[in-house]
């Protein structure tokens, strides 16, 4: 179910039907390190609930906030979303985080592709969690130009935002990818907690033993 906040579902008709001839994309933005059933739960619902026409997953180069030690090169990563997603014709991958290299910035970003691709409208996915940071974010006002905030709802955390956020119900999936690298650690089954693909992908390059 999606929820509106700070608008009306006239205003948000009337808003669709201004765009209704650009194509509507989501990005899922993360360092999917490793990527895991729950990105792909939310990627679809989100997708399926908003009409979207495609989802990008879109990996960082450099992840911000993350202890290097512990994120794997971009190219493994990048090599387990193409993965996971292969069998989802509305799911494909955006490299332009990657490609550029280093850290980078969301409105920096949004600016690139939407240069690129003036036929699309964005629509960015993040974690309920992190609605109550968008008034920290970088050009906050003048990413909200370029995509529509959509917030998945999680338990616990408020929807109240001074910017206007898409929220959507998705069912709540515990898994992280913190919790993937510690059960690989211990030696664990990861089965069921990613894509096959992406367990085997694991083994194969010995990720996350140390």
């Amino acid at each position: 179910m999606v929820k509106i906040q700070e608008r009306t579902s006239t205003q948000v008709v009337t808003e669709m039907t201004a765009t209704a001839k650009k194509r509507r994309i989501g990005i899922l933005g993360g360092t999917f390190n490793p990527p895991h059933l729950g990105h792909l739960v939310i990627a679809d619902q989100v997708a399926t609930q908003l009409g979207l026409d495609r989802v990008l997953f879109m990996p960082d180069a450099e992840p911000p906030h993350v202890d290097r030690k512990l994120t794997i090169p971009a190219k493994n990563r990048v090599a387990m979303v193409k993965g996971a997603i292969a069998d989802n014709p509305r799911f494909d991958l955006e490299l332009a985080e990657v490609e550029r290299g280093g850290r980078s910035y969301t409105y920096d970003t949004m600016v690139q592709l939407t240069r690129a691709h003036p036929e699309n409208q964005y629509y960015f996915i993040i974690g309920g969690d992190m609605v109550a940071y968008l008034p920290k974010w970088y050009r906050i006002d003048e990413l909200l130009k370029l995509v529509q905030f959509v917030g998945v709802c999680r338990q616990g955390f408020s929807h109240q935002s001074p910017y206007p956020v898409l929220w959507v119900d998705v069912p709540q999936i515990g898994i992280s990818s913190t919790m993937v690298r510690d059960q690989v650690r211990r030696g664990q089954s990861v089965r069921y907690l990613v894509p096959t693909m992406v367990d085997l992908y694991i083994k194969e390059h010995l990720l996350y033993r140390d």
